[in-house]
C-alpha cells in the first residue's frame, strides 16, 4: 500500500512541475508577442526557476529512496542538467538579452515539458499497475 502513496506523491510533484513549466512558457510567449516587457517576464520566471529545480531534485530523491531505480535513473539526466544550469548561473533570463535568447529558452522549456509529460505518463502507469496488484 505504501507504493501507491509514493506514486500519488510522484504524480502530484509532476503536476506541479508541469504547471511551473507551462507558466514559464506562457511568460515567454507573452514576451514574444510583446504583451509584457522583458523585466516583468524575467521577474516572473526568476521566481519559478528555483522551485522547479528543487521539485525535480525532490522527485529524483523520492524515487531513489523508495527503491524505484528505473524512475530515478530516468530523472537523473534532467536533474543533472538543472544542476549544471544553476551552477553556471544560466538558470535566469537576462533582461537585456531576453529577445535574443527567446527561441532557445522556449525550445528548452518545450523539451522540459515533453520530458515531464513522459515521466507523468510512466508515473500514472506505475500507479495503476501498483493499484491493480494491491487489489489482487
Amino acid at each position: 500500500m505504501g507504493d501507491i502513496y509514493v506514486w500519488l506523491l510522484s504524480f502530484l510533484l509532476l503536476m506541479g512541475l508541469l504547471i511551473l513549466i507551462v507558466f514559464q512558457l506562457s511568460c515567454l510567449s507573452d514576451l514574444e508577442f510583446d504583451y509584457i516587457n522583458p523585466y516583468d517576464s524575467a521577474r516572473r520566471m526568476k521566481a519559478l526557476v528555483v522551485p522547479e529545480f528543487v521539485g525535480q531534485g525532490v522527485l529524483g530523491l523520492l524515487y531513489l529512496f523508495t527503491g524505484h531505480w528505473f524512475m530515478a535513473l530516468l530523472c537523473s539526466p534532467y536533474t543533472y542538467y538543472n544542476f549544471r544550469l544553476y551552477s553556471r548561473g544560466k538558470h535566469e533570463i537576462d533582461v537585456t538579452e531576453a529577445y535574443n535568447i527567446l527561441q532557445s529558452e522556449k525550445r528548452q522549456r518545450l523539451f522540459k515539458l515533453g520530458y515531464i509529460i513522459f515521466l507523468l505518463v510512466l508515473s500514472v502507469f506505475w500507479l495503476a499497475y501498483t493499484a491493480w496488484e494491491d487489489i489482487e
